[in-house]
């Protein structure tokens, strides 16, 4: 399923309420909790105090009429004889009825629990002064406060979770928005981005964050990607004209044999026929090369030494003009052995066609660097073109024939393989001639 930032939004601001109201639920439940456990605990303490005191002075005879009473009128106090006739109280409490008709037994002394009405709810601490069968009961009552005894504590932590879980999701939306603006710009601007137009790019939020690294990120592949597409049009359409050619030729001459039979040479036709398809053949072998070399594929490296595969492939070869080698022992190197003689082979027939007697080859080690170097004796490249040589059916002798010039595509097969294996293929000065240099990394 693809998320949009409006619904990363969404989801993300649901997922802060629900947290905050957990959280804050658990944090409010907590909080009632002990407000209220420490409310009744005080009350209690209290209750009781003034509880035993009075049961104490009933029990000593020392009790005045009417009861002392210490805590300005909070606390209700009675004695209350048996048959629920209430014998004294204190002022707050006179004339009103019995605190409780529960009642201690002899057993079971004293009691303290929360008795609530219509109106209140009290603490009521209940003390049997003796064990006699006539003993009086004295009453204490202390009223709840109201916040608990009305439920309103709970209502306002209540409110407070709803306020403070509401605060945080607003926040969330607002940071969650803030924080993918920049992705739905992006996404914006990728989703109007074509084949056909690759020129456009995604804004680049300023700073170094993730967000800004993506918008980056976005921008570099769009930057190869566009590199690529425009390389493969221009290969496209280079090809295209370089298989036009043969093939053209290759129709022209099957036509004149078919339409004048009697006035054709059939040897020349048949040989014409196969120069062009062997050009057909060179082209589209050296194209599915250049389309297999660096895709990544499965094609195993080995340990090579360089030396030694140059000193083969140059025994192998034979040549008319002299080739003179000076072959490091040391330069070991990782690959593809058939990819790197086929770039060697390539640098070898770039040299022996353009040299006027004398092809140089150099193997040696430079630091982390394996370096192989084709010089010719030729009459050299211009360094405006030094970079252009290496395009795909590039040319620089017009007036070469076709035929005598390969399929153009030698020294861009040779480059592709030079990157493929982590290397560098270059065109460096050379006091005559052109020298083709290789760098790979040592094995």
């Amino acid at each position: 399923m693809r998320l949009r930032p409006r619904s990363i939004r969404a989801r993300d601001t649901l997922v802060a309420a629900v947290l905050a109201l957990l959280v804050f639920g658990g944090v409010a439940v907590a909080i009632d909790l002990g407000i209220r456990s420490g409310t009744e605990a005080r009350i209690l303490q209290e209750t009781q105090l003034a509880a035993r005191r009075v049961s104490a002075s009933v029990r000593d005879g020392t009790l005045t009429s009417p009861i002392p009473d210490d805590s300005g009128g909070r606390i209700l106090i009675q004695v209350v004889g048996p048959g629920g006739r209430v014998l004294d109280s204190t002022p707050a409490a006179a004339g009103l009825p019995p605190l409780s008709t529960r009642w201690p037994t002899v057993q079971e002394r004293v009691h303290d629990w929360v008795e609530c009405d219509d109106d209140r709810c009290m603490m009521i601490e209940a003390i049997r002064v003796t064990t006699a069968p006539d003993s009086v009961v004295v009453y204490a009552g202390t009223p709840m406060p109201g916040f608990i005894a009305s439920g309103l504590l709970e209502v306002l932590l209540g409110l407070g979770v709803l306020l403070l879980s509401a605060l945080s999701a607003w926040v969330t939306w607002r940071i969650v928005g803030r924080t993918l603006r920049p992705v739905e710009a992006i996404r914006a601007q990728l989703a109007e981005i074509s084949g056909s137009d690759l020129s456009r790019r995604v804004p680049e939020p300023a700073g170094d964050g993730e967000i800004a690294e993506l918008a980056r990120t976005a921008n570099q592949t769009l930057d190869r990607l566009e590199r690529a597409v425009e390389r493969q049009r221009q290969f496209a359409s280079d090809a295209s004209h370089e298989l036009r050619t043969p093939i053209a030729g290759l129709r022209a001459n099957l036509e004149d044999a078919a339409m004048h039979p009697d006035d054709t040479d059939l040897d020349d036709a048949v040989r014409s026929a196969l120069r062009d398809t062997d050009r057909l053949e060179s082209i589209v072998t050296d194209l599915l090369l250049l389309a297999r070399i660096g895709t990544g594929g499965t094609t195993a490296h080995e340990e090579i030494d360089l030396a030694a595969l140059v000193g083969t492939e140059v025994r192998q070869r034979g040549s008319s003009l002299l080739v003179c080698t000076r072959l490091d022992p040391d330069a070991q190197v990782r690959g593809v052995r058939m990819q790197l003689v086929r770039l060697l082979g390539n640098l070898l027939d770039n040299a022996e066609r353009y040299a006027d007697k004398r092809v140089e080859i150099e193997v040696r080690s430079e630091a982390s660097e394996a370096v192989l170097m084709v010089t010719d004796d030729g009459a050299g490249i211009d360094p405006g073109d030094r970079e252009r040589i290496f395009e795909r059916f590039t040319r620089l002798d017009s007036a070469r024939s076709r035929g005598a010039g390969g399929t153009g595509l030698g020294l861009a097969i040779a480059r592709e393989i030079a990157q493929a294996h982590g290397g560098v293929l270059d065109l460096e000065a050379s006091p005559r001639g052109a020298r083709f240099v290789l760098r790979l990394p040592l094995g």
